[in-house]
């Protein structure tokens, strides 16, 4: 497995995955474009992705200019491989590299993703619309929780 930052050549594989996974599905798949993974990956933020060969599969993107995760996903296939948690990792040291602002996101309650979260660090803050929990995560313990990894 390479990680690397993504690229717009990255999009349709990235989209590909986003519509692959079993939680936190899009009611409409059609309401993320490419030209929102092009916004995120130049101008609001970075994003990241894990291959295997020429396959992605895995990606994490962050929005600098609202201060989120706009995505982190593995595809179904490579679950449960260490992915994920490379792919946040890297995201977070690159994201308050850039500012000390903290960071939040959201996800579906009673999910895996709720419990990856909860395990690396972040803390529920309260929801996002009705039926999204919502998390954060500080400078300061992103500093620390580095520390025991």
């Amino acid at each position: 497995m390479h990680f690397r930052e993504a690229n717009l050549k990255d999009i349709q594989q990235l989209h590909a995955i986003r519509n692959a996974v079993k939680e936190n599905i899009l009611s409409d798949p059609t309401r993320i474009t490419a030209q929102d993974y092009a916004a995120y990956l130049t101008a609001k933020g970075k994003g990241w992705v894990c291959e295997t060969g020429k396959a992605i599969v895995g990606f994490s993107i962050v929005d600098l200019e609202n201060h989120n995760v706009w995505a982190l996903f593995v595809s179904p296939a490579y679950e449960a491989k260490g992915i994920g948690k490379q792919l946040h990792d890297r995201m977070l040291d690159w994201y308050f590299a850039q500012t000390q602002v903290p960071i939040w996101l959201s996800t579906e309650f009673n999910t895996r993703a709720e419990a990856f979260y909860r395990k690396r660090g972040w803390q529920q803050v309260g929801t996002h619309g009705k039926e999204e929990i919502k998390f954060e995560m500080t400078f300061s313990a992103w500093n620390q929780i580095k520390m025991l990894l």
